[in-house]
């Protein structure tokens, strides 16, 4: 079995297999709802070019300073911030299609809702 179709193989079996509020979207991609700083985290799971891709949204436009997410994207590994054009916080991971197992799979979502949790906890409240 070629590496791309292992690491979809093994990606569907992780994510069907876990308890909670996962749905499969379309071929290759997931939602998966879970709980990051008292609040619900939609997180989309992928597999696209060549990689699983995860990212959530994380915060409304203007809630988080640029300086700690750039501090924060040099501390936290596979995960990182980003922004959309409007200002709002996403949190995103990457992983080549080698690293798919259920441990690495478990390894970056805990690390995507333990930074979104303590991103959520900086955020400066909006409206």
């Amino acid at each position: 079995m070629p590496l791309h179709d292992a690491a979809r193989a093994a990606l569907a079996r992780y994510l069907e297999g876990l308890e909670g509020d996962v749905r499969r979207v379309a071929d290759d991609e997931w939602g998966l709802t879970l709980e990051a700083g008292g609040r619900p985290l939609h997180v989309g799971v992928a597999f696209r070019e060549g990689l699983v891709r995860a990212q959530a949204a994380v915060a409304p436009p203007g809630a988080l300073d640029h300086g700690d997410l750039l501090w924060w994207n040099r501390q936290v590994p596979i995960v990182r911030f980003g922004q959309t054009r409007a200002g709002e916080t996403w949190i995103h991971a990457d992983l080549p299609p080698a690293a798919v197992d259920a441990d690495e799979l478990d390894r970056v979502l805990g690390l995507l809702v333990l930074a979104a949790t303590q991103a959520r906890g900086h955020a400066a409240p909006v409206g």
